[in-house]
């Protein structure tokens, strides 16, 4: 893809520039070239957008629901027609490889479809409050609301995270990452033909001045972040001075995965380096970037993760022979290579990766090797902090007690793996480790219709699945004397 890109706002309908009139260059993450440039948008452009919402979602929410959900669908179609376009933007935006990232255009059909199909579900109900009278509930929708996506899927947060609040009737604002935000403005151009003009309006900028004013405006009651813990507790300090909000965050993760002695090694090996997401570059809260192993198995698991990890090839995203690509920009970088300092991994054992990789086709970009770290302990900050990069740590345990203790020890909570062939261990160990998401003989994985979310300070509330949607909608109580 040779040609410049450039990617406008999508305000009331219009693709746009800001008020400005500044643009912010897009760089490949690969080689740190420009690819093109997205509007960089102000608070007034979030004070335009909210005005459109608010104008918008009244109409919206008085169509018949049936009536909606086939508008959704509509721009679903039309939207998948381009999904080939849009994953090859968004791969060269922000240095995912090419394969997962069509999977997660699919993902956004599938959930555009299961949402349309459960809106018509969203009722309220009777409540025999009195013999006398009628009691009942409605639900209705907030009216405009706001999310903040993460650069890790760009476009799925922007869409597949946004359906379930316009299936209920909301108007929607949607801040893009803005290191790479060329693949939601591209979107930008569907959705302004086949939605309704103002229900989705797209503002990108930085998280300073366009997320910080989508956070205050006074009109915007329900907010929603992917996000790490810092961003959520900066967005709930923030939200808080201006009004009553509810905010949902999915947040970071620090996820386990155990294996008992009983599990099959080859396979819970092949089940943690998928579960690490390094197609992602590690870039995922839900990766299973802690690997408790029990001490018979211990060494044989280290080698079978080591020696595949080793063999995963590092290249240019868009070719499908890649497994793994750049992290996505210079601060996300310098985070994740800071887990490689010596001193911060001292009484570890370097098993493979661990530095920058050689050659001309990294002298630029934001390379780094896919690593794994054995003997890791809960005193490795490796063990404590999210590094949301491609590295994966390895503990050995053998008490069952202490290893729950050596799980439950971070401040995270989102995500857990549980390998052996023991079903009754397999749930007692999954009621004791505080995560929102437990896979038993799997690894993190995300199914339409299940609800996603963290215990701990890995988030507030649920998405996906009937949760989502039901956070997008008030309850309304009506009493009828008789």
């Amino acid at each position: 893809m040779s040609e410049m890109l450039e990617g406008r706002m999508l305000i009331d309908g219009a693709l746009v520039e800001s008020e400005s009139g500044a643009w912010s260059d897009s760089i490949n993450p690969a080689n740190e070239q420009v690819i093109g440039r997205a509007a960089l948008g102000t608070a007034g452009d979030v004070a335009r957008a909210v005005d459109a919402a608010e104008r918008a979602w009244p109409l919206w929410f008085e169509r018949d629901v049936s009536e909606r959900a086939d508008i959704l669908m509509q721009f679903g179609a039309a939207l998948a027609e381009r999904f080939d376009e849009l994953a090859r933007i968004e791969v060269i935006d922000s240095g995912n490889t090419l394969k997962p990232t069509l999977h997660a255009m699919d993902e956004i059909s599938s959930t555009i479809r299961f949402y349309a199909g459960l809106a018509p579900q969203m009722r309220g109900e009777t409540i025999p409050a009195t013999a006398r009278n009628l009691h009942m509930t409605v639900l209705e929708p907030y009216g405009v609301v706001a999310r903040i996506a993460a650069y890790n899927h760009p476009a799925l947060f922007s869409v597949a995270r946004t359906i379930a609040a316009l299936a209920a009737g909301n108007a929607v604002v949607v801040k893009p990452p803005e290191t790479c935000p060329l693949s939601v403005l591209i979107l930008g151009e569907v959705a302004g033909q086949y939605l309704p003009k103002g229900i989705y309006n797209i503002v990108n900028g930085r998280g300073s001045v366009v997320g910080d004013a989508m956070v205050r405006h006074p009109r915007i009651k329900r907010l929603a972040l992917i996000g790490s813990v810092a961003t959520g507790m900066a967005i709930q300090r923030a939200a808080a001075e201006t009004a009553v909000k509810h905010v949902t965050l999915e947040l970071g993760g620090k996820n386990p995965m155990i294996v008992f002695p009983d599990a099959d090694p080859v396979r819970a090996a092949e089940s943690a380096i998928k579960g690490m997401n390094f197609s992602w570059q590690g870039q995922s809260c839900g990766s299973n970037s802690r690997l408790l192993v029990h001490e018979d198995l211990y060494d044989r698991v280290v080698d079978l993760v080591s020696e595949r990890v080793a063999r995963l090839r590092l290249g240019d995203p868009m070719d499908p022979a890649t497994d793994m690509g750049p992290v996505n920009n210079a601060r996300a970088y310098a985070h994740v290579t800071s887990f490689l300092d010596p001193e911060e991994t001292a009484g570890t054992r370097l098993m493979t990766g661990g530095r920058r990789p050689q050659g001309e086709a990294f002298a630029r970009g934001f390379w780094v090797e896919p690593t794994v770290y054995a003997d890791v302990t809960p005193r490795h900050r490796l063990w404590r902090d999210e590094v949301f990069g491609p590295i994966l740590g390895i503990s050995r345990w053998r008490d069952e007690e202490k290893m729950i203790e050596m799980a439950n020890d971070t401040e995270y909570g989102l995500s857990a793996a549980i390998w052996t062939n023991d079903i009754n261990k397999a749930l007692k160990t999954a009621r004791r480790i505080r995560a929102g998401s437990i896979f038993i003989n799997g690894q993190n994985s995300h199914f339409v219709g299940m609800p996603w979310g963290g215990f701990k300070n890995s988030g507030i509330d649920r998405e996906e699945g009937l949760e989502e949607m039901r956070s997008y909608l008030e309850t309304k109580a009506i009493n009828v004397m008789l």
